[in-house]
């Protein structure tokens, strides 16, 4: 008997909240991942899962004019977003932003094995098939082309000092992916992707996402790990994976910890890459 498999999931939701720390999220990360980009000039980029368009129209900015751009997002709200704040930037028509499934890429025949870079951040955590989004990104790029993943690994989260609950509410927090059939550790096996999927060339490396009291990001850091556990707190408490009580003390201890003088966040974002072989 063939095994059913439960759709994709976003544990976060789609909240005015959720969309605020996103947002915060990117201004934090987004020049690290820049870094590590290596963009040649005019490239054709794919970007897979491009949220509220920040980094895409990042991507597109870096790649320079004549560069050609696609930005594929499932969720009709976060696309009307990323539409209304490319236009208030007077950047409409610096990306094509497309709805669409990151199991079934919205791509003209044409399209498919044109592009020099497919990417994706913070999408294959959130799929219980993440191999068929690879797949399909290998498809989508021309020989020579390269694919890039970047998601976490949330077994590396470190706080100091550790907060009241942390470990408690973290605990929950990973077990609710499981719930949906997702990966929360997904990140460690970003090479192995690429490596099935007959990419060479594959290299890692961990991007920083953290800060201690005193840095101008650290509140922002602190605020997106809560954001993260309120976004969460729904599922949790639906699945039995905490109570109530227990985990309302641990984000109560959590704002306390953000305000102590030696707070710090350590943790890094995982990122491969790998190359599509010439033909």
């Amino acid at each position: 008997m063939k095994k059913e498999h439960k759709p994709a999931y976003y544990i976060h939701g789609t909240t005015p909240e959720e969309q605020v720390r996103l947002s915060r999220l990117n201004i934090i990360l987004n020049d690290n991942c820049m870094r590590e980009m290596n963009l040649k000039r005019k490239e054709c980029i794919l970007d897979v899962g491009a949220g509220l368009g920040q980094y895409t129209r990042a991507l597109a900015n870096a790649a320079g004019a004549g560069s050609i751009v696609v930005g594929i997002e499932r969720d009709p709200a976060q696309l009307a977003t990323a539409q209304r704040l490319a236009k208030e930037d007077g950047e409409s028509e610096l990306v094509d932003f497309r709805l669409g499934d990151a199991l079934s890429f919205p791509l003209s025949p044409e399209e498919w094995g044109r592009f020099d870079l497919a990417h994706t951040r913070f999408v294959l955590e959130h799929l219980p098939h993440p191999e068929k989004v690879v797949e399909q990104m290998v498809l989508a790029v021309c020989p020579g082309g390269r694919v890039i993943l970047v998601d976490d690994d949330h077994a590396t989260f470190m706080p100091y000092p550790m907060p009241g609950g942390f470990q408690d509410i973290w605990q929950a927090y990973l077990r609710s992916y499981d719930r949906m059939g997702n990966d929360p550790y997904i990140g460690r096996r970003l090479h192995s992707l690429l490596q099935q999927a007959g990419l060479t060339g594959i290299r890692n490396t961990l991007v920083f996402f953290g800060g201690c009291a005193g840095q101008e990001i650290f509140p922002y850091v602190a605020e997106n790990l809560i954001g993260i556990l309120m976004g969460a707190r729904e599922l949790i408490l639906r699945e039995n994976l905490l109570d109530e009580y227990t985990f309302d003390r641990a984000i109560e201890s959590l704002y306390a910890w953000k305000e102590l003088p030696d707070a710090a966040l350590w943790y890094g974002i995982c990122w491969a890459e790998g190359t599509k072989n010439e033909e």
